[in-house]
Formats: C-alpha cells, structure tokens, sequence
C-alpha cells in the first residue's frame, strides 16, 4: 500500500482542487480523503506538490520492432516515466508495420515485460500503411490496439478514409490521421514562409496540413465516426475542428508542447528543428494557444520520435523528421502557458489526462476504485533539462540544456513509483 500525503489534488473530471490524501492498495485507488492513515502503508509526503490523474501520451514512437538503434519500449517507456506520463500511445509505424494481430502482441507482451508504464498500441490504418487496403483492425483490437492511424503519412485518399472511419465506427475506435496534402508536402524541410526562403530551405505550405484536415472533417460528417487530428499545427486546421464541433460531429485534435512553444522563426541549420508538421507560424502558433485556452483543444500529445545520432547528423533537407518529447513536455507546457497566465493549472491537467482520455473513450480520474495511475508534480522546481541524462536513446531535441521551472516529481502506475525525482 501507497499513501500519498499532503499534497494537492488536482482532478478535471471531478473538478476537485483541494488538499487530500490518496491511499493505493493493489494497484487501485482506495480511498480519497483529508487526513488519511493506514500504518501500513509507505508514506509519500506530497507536501508542495500537485497530485494529478496519470498522464496519458496519444502520440509517440517507441520505434520496436525493428528501429531499436533508435530506442525501444524499455528506454522509451523509462523516459515516459520521467516526464511524468503512465500511459503512452505508440504509432504503427514501426518495422514491420503494425498492421497485425502479431505485431500488436508482440508490442503488447514486450510492454509488460519490459515497459515502465502502461503502452497501448495503435494499429495501422492500412496494409503496410500503405494506403490501399484496410489492415487487420478487427484483429488487431482483440490483440490491445485503442486507435488506428497512418501516422507518419495521411490515410491516402477519402474513399479509403471512409471505408476506415465505416470499420472503426463500428469497433468503436477512433480513428488518427497525420494530415498533409502530399502533392504539397512533397520535397519540403520546413514550413514555408519569409524564414524558409532566407535561409534557402523548401518550403512547406500551411495548407498542406488544413487541406486534408477539411476533407477528413467532411468524411467524419459523412460516417458520424470518432476522427482525431494528430499534432495540429496551423490556424486553418484548428478553424475546421472548430466548425466540426460545432456541428457535433465526434471531432478532437492535439497539439505538441515544440509547436505551442517554438515557430518557425525559431528554426537554424540545426536538425534538431526539423519536425513534421514543421515549425508555424507565430500566428499560427497564436491560434493553437488560443484553442488549448477556449477548449477547441482536446490533448496535449508528444510525438516524440526518437532518431539514431547518425541520421540526423547530416543536411538540414536530408534529415529525417523529429524530436523527442516525454521529458519536456509537462515543463514546456508550464513555460508556455501557466506560468504567463494563459492557462489554469486545472486546464493544463486536463489537457494531459482527462482530455486524451476522452479521445480514446475511457476515463481518468482520482476516486476510489480507479486505477492507482498518478503524476506528481511540482509548478515551480527549477532544474535543467541534459538529453545526455536520459534514458532514451536518442537525444534529437532542441530543448537540451533548457532551464526550466516545474517538472515531474514521480510517476505512479498501479499503484507503483515507477518514477521519482
């Protein structure tokens, strides 16, 4: 038994922001309340701290199988760990693709033998995610897949859109896509735009993304099923899911901490900045506040994609796409938004727990009875972010040797610190 005491509990779903306690006992939450005592239990003195639902992460890679140069569930989940999250949500686009029951397995098993917190498979959208037949969906959701996506390219065409919106609605799954248009995309390194063409980088329009935003809002009003846009960079994208859920339609979308953060003027001759969807604008990224504050905004997700050394030590328009994400996403999100006042605390919980929870069609929340996953952490603990220091493989992140004010105290999953700082 865990009791954590003295601490603030933030919870969005039960709207509680008071000082209790939370007791743990076989993986579960048993009791919340003020001034609890079991002798014994291990005490963990919360005293300054927030405790929080466990966060969860829509979007990663933990690129096993077949990548392990670049990491693997094990580093991957220990750095998950650190930044605070119990449950990470990988993409498909591994090697080979997860689009089978036996990959998604083989991801499931690998997880619980060697994973820091809960993993939940994505499964592809299409054979190979090659966008012309449905993959093994069906299969895959009796394996422990919670979504499909082609994530690392948009499903290729709205007929095949449509044919998976049809399928998962009826598995009640959601159904993710990495929008861009890719007749526009084709060649590009970085968002287009005055920057890109001072320093001489092909560009890639803003509307390559809403493009295909607007045509997946215009399936889901066809289908009436659950559509999630991954990594939402641009103030037309955010328009369309706005309209979306203005009609009702059963539309969510997440952003990244790296584009509420940075933009595309912050970009240099430094892979570490190249990301897909590329750095925004400043309006842009203006919008993207403007959602995460009025609530347009269902999750804030990492996609943190871990790169070998050696790949992304070359030309800024050769390397690939990405940078990793668990560590700083929770004091980028402090940075960024609380600490300036655009956003409560409550509101950037939510955003980590109750948020992506609801897009994948479950619960979170601090009440007896629910699963013993929980973040705790400190809004004001100063301390410097050394991608040398953690346990993922790859250190691709423009945030390294960042300062910082607020951070991830521990991580609890079922009841276990699987984390402490």
């Amino acid at each position: 038994m865990l009791l954590i005491k003295n601490g603030r509990v933030l919870d969005p779903a039960g709207k509680t922001d008071a000082a209790l306690d939370v007791l743990l006992d076989d993986g579960r939450i048993s009791k919340v309340g003020a001034d609890l005592s079991d002798h014994s239990a291990e005490i963990f003195d919360a005293r300054g701290l927030i405790v929080a639902p466990g966060f969860i992460d829509l979007h990663c890679h933990l690129r096993e199988p077949g990548q392990e140069m670049s990491e693997t569930i094990e580093t991957g989940t220990r750095a998950a760990a650190r930044g605070g999250f119990t449950a990470v949500c990988c993409m498909p686009n591994t090697q080979p693709v997860n689009d089978n029951a036996s990959v998604t397995r083989s991801i499931v098993d690998r997880a619980a033998a060697s994973g820091s917190v809960r993993v939940w498979p994505i499964g592809a959208a299409s054979l190979g995610s090659k966008g012309e037949a449905l993959a093994e969906i069906a299969a895959m959701k009796d394996a422990g897949i919670v979504a499909v996506s082609d994530d690392g390219k948009p499903i290729a065409t709205a007929r095949l859109m449509r044919q998976v919106m049809d399928y998962c609605d009826a598995l009640s799954l959601p159904v993710i896509d990495h929008c861009e248009d890719a007749s526009l995309f084709a060649g590009g390194a970085m968002r287009e735009g005055p920057h890109s063409l001072r320093l001489g980088l092909p560009g890639i329009p803003a509307q390559s993304e809403s493009i295909c935003v607007g045509r997946d809002v215009e399936v889901a009003a066809m289908t009436g099923a659950r559509l999630h846009i991954a990594h939402m960079s641009t103030r037309g994208s955010l328009d369309y899911v706005r309209w979306a859920k203005n009609q009702g339609l059963r539309v969510t979308c997440e952003v990244t901490p790296h584009h509420f953060t940075l933009i595309d003027e912050d970009v240099r001759y430094d892979t570490r900045y190249k990301m897909n969807p590329p750095l925004a604008s400043r309006s842009d990224r203006e919008a993207l506040i403007e959602g995460l504050v009025d609530g347009s905004v269902d999750a804030i997700a990492t996609d943190h994609a871990p790169h070998h050394a050696a790949s992304k030590d070359v030309e800024f328009d050769r390397a690939p796409f990405g940078i990793t994400g668990f560590e700083t996403a929770l004091a980028l999100g402090l940075a960024a938004l609380v600490h300036p006042g655009k956003l409560s605390l409550m509101r950037l919980v939510e955003l980590f727990t109750t948020g992506p929870a609801r897009v994948l069609g479950i619960e979170r929340k601090i009440a007896a009875g629910e699963s013993g996953d929980l973040t705790i952490f400190s809004a004001d603990h100063e301390w410097t972010f050394r991608a040398s220091e953690s346990p993922s493989k790859s250190h691709n992140t423009p945030f390294d040797g960042r300062a910082f004010r607020g951070a991830p105290m521990a991580t609890i999953v079922a009841g276990r610190v699987v984390f402490r700082r």
